[in-house]
């Protein structure tokens, strides 16, 4: 495995109900519920994992479902924008679909010579579904109503809003190994050659945006894949060797990390494949118990009598 960023890792955000979130990503965009567990800092939370049939790094979108956090409000120093690939020719499929499910959505439009349909989440986190010019090979999770030829395959790409894109693509550049690909207007995309997918970054330029406030319907950070603790313990170094702070190695039971708020204000995290979903219940099983770290386990009768109630 090469020793550099593999794209994207996941991508962690905030929601307002659990069941509401819960039935969104699983019903309605038809994605595989992962991981069902709490928040590390707050087990009275849940944190969800969505994501394809393994939660392969690239496709996997988590949240804290903080009830009635309130409405958050998207800005700079923030991710802004989640783009899942789909298959050419789906788009129809998932217009019929959403104006079914009362999903507010908009046109489709073009973006750098691809085709994304915006549309939110009932928090008003904003998503799209992007069809690339070269098709994603993965293979996407399949319910009885999202089939293969129209399921998402896992993140595109995330968008980055900024007052000033320079420092932050630096991080992207220097350390991460990305390359600037192209640019449209204020928009500019960044893509890693290190993998075929969930590879691109844009970043969107917004000399006069004002903050982001972190609460339902935004993004809490952004994590970026490697493939293991060797390799991310000499990410740690580069990022230190670039004056900025960056935090100790962080057992996540799934995956380690490590996180630092690069120059434009995004919480990022560095997260290794290693060990994965499957350490603590089987394939066929993932996402159906609730799984707790084990500092919270003697605490279990009291926690899932603290969260919500999940159908």
């Amino acid at each position: 495995m090469k020793e550099q960023i593999l794209g994207l890792h996941h991508i962690t955000a905030i929601a307002g109900d659990a069941q509401r979130n819960y039935d969104f990503y699983t019903k309605v965009l038809g994605l595989r519920m992962v991981k069902k567990t709490v928040n590390f800092d707050d087990p009275g939370t849940y944190h969800f994992y969505y994501g394809d049939e393994n939660g392969t790094p690239g496709t996997i979108l988590t949240f804290f479902p903080w009830e009635g956090i309130g409405q958050g409000s998207n800005g700079t120093g923030m991710a802004t924008e989640i783009a899942y690939a789909v298959p050419a020719g789906s788009l129809d499929f998932w217009k019929d679909r959403f104006t079914r499910f009362n999903v507010s959505f908009t046109e489709a439009q073009e973006r750098f010579g691809e085709t994304l349909l915006p549309f939110t989440d009932p928090d008003g986190l904003n998503l799209s579904l992007l069809v690339p010019q070269t098709a994603d090979s993965r293979k996407g999770w399949e319910t009885a109503e999202v089939k293969q030829d129209v399921s998402t395959k896992g993140f595109h790409s995330t968008t980055l809003s900024l007052k000033k894109i320079d420092p932050t693509a630096k991080i992207l550049t220097d350390i991460f190994g990305y390359r600037l690909l192209s640019q449209e207007g204020n928009r500019y995309r960044f893509i890693t050659d290190a993998v075929e997918n969930a590879a691109v970054i844009d970043l969107l330029e917004l000399p006069d945006g004002n903050r982001g406030h972190n609460a339902a319907g935004t993004n809490h950070h952004v994590a970026f894949r490697v493939a293991n603790n060797e390799i991310q313990m000499k990410y740690r170094e580069k990022v230190q060797l670039k004056g900025l702070q960056i935090t100790p190695q962080i057992d996540r039971d799934y995956f380690f990390s490590l996180y630092f708020r690069e120059p434009g204000g995004v919480l990022f995290e560095i997260a290794t494949d290693n060990p994965g979903f499957t350490v603590d219940e089987p394939l066929a099983e993932l996402g159906s118990n609730l799984k707790l770290p084990k500092q919270y386990e003697p605490m279990r009768t009291d926690i899932e009598k603290a969260l919500p109630p999940l159908h």
